[in-house]
């Protein structure tokens, strides 16, 4: 085995994001782009040699590609064992079961999550650690340190590594095993939940379910679980076969983007649960017959009900959720008597929690959840956490929900999304807020006043880092909220994000639609920002 060592030159735009480096294809394919990358990530981490190494992604375009080429970088930089997933494919959470399970000293997820794929979409890599979850900010401060200065990478010459055939194969000194993507995952999903009790459900011939695959990631794994394992009706699973562009669709869980299942839950012969993932499965959107339920309301119902499922019989230690979550899972904390912490929006800050056994469930209002079990957030553990609990307390989705607000009351919350605007138009919205947030304090608008207004900085309790400028919050006395932020999850222009939150105890006016309930606050936002005018949108391009 040759290893070269290629002169390059330094990319200013390669600082990982909250989920890692995400760009065009076409900027991934530029000479030398992503070998700078992968080499900056070498050099950065400490005793490469005989390393072992989990590497996949979501099968989107560019994957197997980039698969090979980081393959001969890995193989001259001397990591002595790279785990693949069949086909190129792992799924984000199972990338994490992998490396946690094997005692692998990393890995690297390639993945641009829900944003599009194919020829002119995006893509993504990230680097996860030892304890399978994305690499802390320290971390990749220091990678993209290193790419500000890499000037050269080591790599082997040219050698086709055969991705779709189970077993070890070799580059030099370093092997490669190509393993079932789905197998270690699910078992670990069997032993989570009560696989009798939902097998049962779909046994019973009265219950029906749908799951969206997207043409992303999940499928084989939903296909393995709900429909082998669990005895779910073929068809069960829906778009089920990865494709890398992801069926020229937008594989993004929620009300626009899976618009298929949406329409087929509201049909008239309605299935009784509905869910849907995202390209890398670590997202998860659950509906039940003409019903959406909210992440935030997910997250915190989960945590209320967690001594029904097998794995969470022992009670949760705590809750954690990300700032602009609503402050469901607050309450339902307060009534457990554990405690709930509240990060910034990126499952990295979960991380330092998890492995100090402070908290055993977190999400996000991103359409993410997930506990203890791996180190990111996981799309087909909450469904099937979600289908433990109809099989344990036999009711619809919609039962659980309302039975929920009865017990805790109703945070009526809703996310809206500008995508894709003019990054100079949305900064000059964050930044003008901002500037008058001091002012903001004691003022009157309409029936609410001003408690308290701060861009939200973060203190880590276990290891005392600090993450300032994460989120503009306008906190009314009544507890109603008002959220920006600006997103880091595209990859052309900005999305400017608006969170809108209020507490509803009366139980009367649960069923009041969301959109109505909230229309004063969202009235407040423009009028304090003038949004949608400096954006030139009426209105948001998603709303969830």
């Amino acid at each position: 085995m040759n290893v070269n060592t290629i002169t390059s030159h330094p990319y200013t735009d390669q600082r990982p994001g909250t989920s890692g480096l995400r760009k065009k294809v076409s900027v991934f394919r530029k000479p030398h782009y992503l070998e700078n990358f992968v080499q900056a990530v070498f050099n950065t981490l400490e005793e490469m040699a005989g390393m072992t190494l989990v590497l996949g992604g979501d099968g989107r375009y560019y994957n197997r590609e980039a698969i090979q080429i980081i393959l001969r970088i890995a193989a001259a930089n001397g990591v002595g064992r790279v785990l693949v997933g069949r086909g190129g494919l792992l799924s984000t959470p199972a990338a994490s079961c992998i490396i946690r399970k094997y005692g692998a000293q990393g890995g690297i997820i390639l993945s641009a999550s829900h944003n599009p794929g194919g020829p002119e979409g995006d893509f993504g890599i990230k680097y996860n650690t030892a304890n399978g979850g994305p690499a802390p900010e320290k971390l990749t401060e220091a990678i993209y340190a290193e790419t500000l200065r890499i000037d050269r990478y080591r790599i082997t010459d040219p050698h086709h590594v055969e991705l779709d055939t189970l077993g070890e194969q070799h580059l030099g000194e370093m092997a490669i095993e190509i393993i079932d993507p789905v197998a270690d995952y699910a078992d670990l999903m069997a032993n989570l939940f009560d696989f009798h009790a939902i097998r049962q459900l779909f046994d019973s011939g009265r219950f029906r379910m749908r799951f969206d695959a997207m043409h992303a990631v999940t499928g084989p794994y939903a296909k393995e679980i709900l429909e082998h394992r669990l005895g779910a009706e073929p068809g069960t699973v829906m778009n089920g076969e990865p494709l890398a562009d992801f069926g020229r669709g937008h594989p993004d869980p929620n009300l626009t983007y899976a618009r298929d299942l949406v329409d087929i839950l509201w049909g008239c012969s309605s299935p009784d649960f509905g869910a849907a993932s995202d390209g890398d499965g670590d997202r998860n959107m659950i509906l039940g017959a003409r019903f959406f339920v909210t992440p935030s309301d997910s997250l915190a119902i989960l945590a209320a009900n967690a001594h029904l499922v097998p794995g969470y019989r022992q009670g949760i230690r705590g809750i954690a959720r990300s700032m602009p979550t609503s402050q469901a899972a607050d309450r339902v904390a307060e009534a457990l008597g554990v405690p709930c912490y509240e990060t910034p929006t990126g499952w990295k800050f979960f991380g330092n929690l998890l492995d100090a056994k402070r908290i055993t469930l977190c999400g996000e209002e991103s359409f993410g959840t997930g506990s203890d079990h791996v180190r990111e957030k996981d799309g087909l553990w909450a469904v099937l956490f979600w289908l433990n609990l109809v099989a344990a307390k036999r009711q619809s989705v919609e039962e659980i929900v309302r039975a929920h607000w009865q017990r805790y009351g109703r945070n009526v919350y809703s996310r809206h999304d500008y995508e894709g605007v003019d990054a100079e138009a949305a900064n000059g919205v964050i930044d003008d807020l901002r500037a008058a947030l001091p002012d903001l304090v004691g003022r009157q608008y309409g029936d609410y006043r001003v408690a308290l207004a701060d861009d939200f900085a973060y203190v880590d309790p276990i290891d005392e880092s600090v993450s300032e400028s994460q989120g503009l919050r306008i906190i009314f006395e009544d507890g109603s909220r008002l959220v920006f932020r600006l997103s880091g999850t595209g990859t052309q222009g900005a999305t400017l994000r608006l969170y809108v939150e209020r507490y509803e105890p009366d139980t009367t006016r649960h069923g009041i639609d969301t959109q109505e309930a909230l229309a004063d606050l969202i009235a407040i936002a423009d009028e304090l920002t003038h949004f949608r005018r400096r954006l030139g949108r009426e209105a948001p391009t998603v709303i969830t």
